[in-house]
């Protein structure tokens, strides 16, 4: 195994644990609310207070439900395609709090943000999103590249000389091959407007952990696969990608022939 891989595999129940307990505390709060507010809501409508607790016992419902199919997905049974649609937007709006609970029993952000990407990665496969190689963008952070290379490839990665020394080089022999768009982006405002120009049905990332879990929320709705990085010197520096995990992704992603 290459040095600079991340010493633990993201277990995927990990985040769906503590995406469980959140909402549990969530509807709680959600109780104490319906609860404060019945008095006042009873004076206005005699039956408002019911409309309200059926409203807030429905949202939570909901959201047990979707976090209920990810465990289902998880574990390899059949899930609802429905409930995939909403998944994540419920990890979006429950992701900060989880963090919180997460420190509480000892996870750090970088386990909960590995183990974000495993279930996202999951529900993906879940989802039978396949697209066209062309409609396919892969973009790769800058750290991919030899920090000593003097030739500019953000923007446009042909710049590459194919020397070997860094990954580039095969991943834009992969690109020719399959025929997928790719770039090098120095940070998410520059991902967002490639994202924007190129209109993709899918993207496919590379990066460390914090950079793929903030990319994937920021291009949703649009489905998206997260690939790891390697840092065998430190983050952001240097870093290589496992070429046999990405082709993985990839022939997950674009359409068989």
């Amino acid at each position: 195994m290459l040095k600079g891989l991340a010493a633990f595999r993201p277990k995927k129940r990990w985040f769906i644990g503590l995406l469980l307990i959140t909402e549990f505390f969530i509807a709680l709060a959600l109780y104490g609310v319906w609860r404060i507010a019945c008095p006042g809501l009873a004076e206005i409508y005699e039956f408002l207070p019911a409309a309200f607790g059926a409203f807030l016992i429905f949202i939570s419902t909901f959201s047990f439900g979707a976090i209920f199919n990810m465990a289902l997905a998880v574990k390899g049974l059949p899930s609802f395609p429905l409930f995939h649609r909403y998944s994540f937007a419920i990890i979006r709006l429950l992701f900060p709090t989880a963090v919180k609970v997460g420190k509480i029993f000892g996870f750090n952000r970088r386990q909960l943000e590995g183990s974000f990407i495993a279930v996202s990665n999951l529900i993906f496969a879940k989802s039978n999103i396949r697209v066209p190689a062309e409609k396919l963008l892969v973009v790769l952070p800058h750290c991919l590249q030899l920090a000593s290379c003097p030739h500019k490839i953000t923007r446009d990665i042909k710049n590459c000389k194919r020397c070997g020394k860094c990954n580039i080089a095969d991943l834009v022999k992969l690109s020719e091959e399959y025929g997928f768009l790719i770039f090098v982006a120095t940070g998410g405002t520059l991902a967002r407007q490639i994202i924007k120009e190129n209109r993709p049905q899918a993207v496919l990332a590379v990066a460390c952990e914090r950079d793929l879990m903030s990319g994937i929320q920021d291009v949703y709705p649009l489905p998206a696969v997260g690939v790891l990085n390697i840092r065998p010197n430190g983050p952001c520096y240097n870093t290589r990608v496992d070429i046999e995990e990405f082709k993985k992704a990839l022939n997950q992603v674009i359409l068989p022939n």
